[in-house]
């Protein structure tokens, strides 16, 4: 198993609900695929670098996973498709 970091920026201008639903479906993605969380991170709402389809603020989640080698491609290939993900970055931790 493989260590594992997932970046999530969420849309800001959606309801608490609809972000958490996002953070819900996922998690839930991560255990279909036989991944284990060990930490997630809420680190609110910030000011994005640059604009993004016109958003200058999103919510930034970090979660943090153990996995086999083919998880983050098939997470990473629905988190795609989601409507209020504006940007995600999923990268293997080092071991220490």
């Amino acid at each position: 198993m493989n260590q594992y970091e997932l970046a999530l920026v969420v849309n800001a201008k959606v309801e608490d609900d609809v972000r958490n639903t996002v953070l819900e479906t996922v998690k839930e993605l991560i255990a279909k695929f036989g991944g284990n969380i060990t930490n997630i991170e809420d680190a609110g709402k910030k000011r994005l670098a640059y604009e993004i389809q016109k958003m200058k603020e999103g919510y930034y989640y970090f979660i943090q996973f153990d996995a086999d080698a083919t998880v983050p491609a098939e997470i990473e290939s629905r988190i795609r498709i989601m409507e209020n993900v504006i940007r995600f970055l999923c990268i293997r931790r080092d071991e220490e």
